[in-house]
Order: structure tokens, then C-alpha cells, then sequence
């Protein structure tokens, strides 16, 4: 069986396109029904708003620092750490003069079909 090699969705680092996101980049990796890859890129003083998103999530920060917020409660983040954001609960991630790069991985929330 040959090798089923594809194209990234998002292989070229954009700007995100929320509302409330500054000076944050990204690529898309993985886009499956049930699974997000990205890495995100973050110049200095940059952020993402702080929202409850509407799916369990891992950061990894793979280079630089920055820092999280989950449901209030703030950590800095550093090369090697990992943070899980529960959906429905408020976090944002940023950086103040220090840059970072992040891996997100999404797990797509179930329909209330999936879950019976």
C-alpha cells in the first residue's frame, strides 16, 4: 500500500482571524472531525482573548514563555510545559515581551448524538 501523503490544511503562518487575537500567527496541521493539530506563533505582547472554547484542548509550549489562564487562575509557561484547557471553561494564553510557539491539540466535543 503506497504512503497516503497530503497537504497540511493551513501549511503558511496567518495571523489568527478572532476577534481579540494580536500578534499571533498559526498553521493548521491536522484537520480530522475529531481532531485539530496547530502551532501557533506569538511575538512579544501578544495574546489570545480569554474565551471558553468548545473543545478539550492541549498546549504545549515548545519554545519562548508566556503565560495561561484557566477559569481565573494564571501560570507562566515555559519550553516543555503543557497546559489542558477544558471546553466550556475561560482561558486565554499570551506573552508579555517574550515570544513563544505553541502546539494546540484539539479534541473535537461529540454531538449530543456522539455522547448516548
Amino acid at each position: 500500500m503506497p504512503p497516503n501523503v497530503r497537504r497540511v490544511p493551513r501549511p503558511d503562518w496567518e495571523p489568527l482571524p478572532y476577534e481579540g487575537c494580536l500578534g499571533v500567527e498559526g498553521r493548521v496541521l491536522v484537520r480530522e472531525p475529531d481532531l485539530l493539530v496547530a502551532v501557533l506563533r506569538f511575538a512579544e505582547d501578544a495574546t489570545i482573548h480569554e474565551h471558553p472554547g468548545p473543545n478539550d484542548t492541549i498546549v504545549v509550549c515548545l519554545e519562548g514563555t508566556g503565560s495561561t489562564s484557566v477559569a481565573g487562575e494564571i501560570a507562566r509557561l515555559t519550553a516543555g510545559d503543557r497546559v489542558d484547557w477544558p471546553r466550556g471553561v475561560p482561558h486565554r494564553l499570551w506573552t508579555e515581551g517574550s515570544t513563544m510557539t505553541t502546539l494546540m491539540v484539539e479534541r473535537m466535543a461529540q454531538s449530543a448524538e456522539g455522547d448516548a
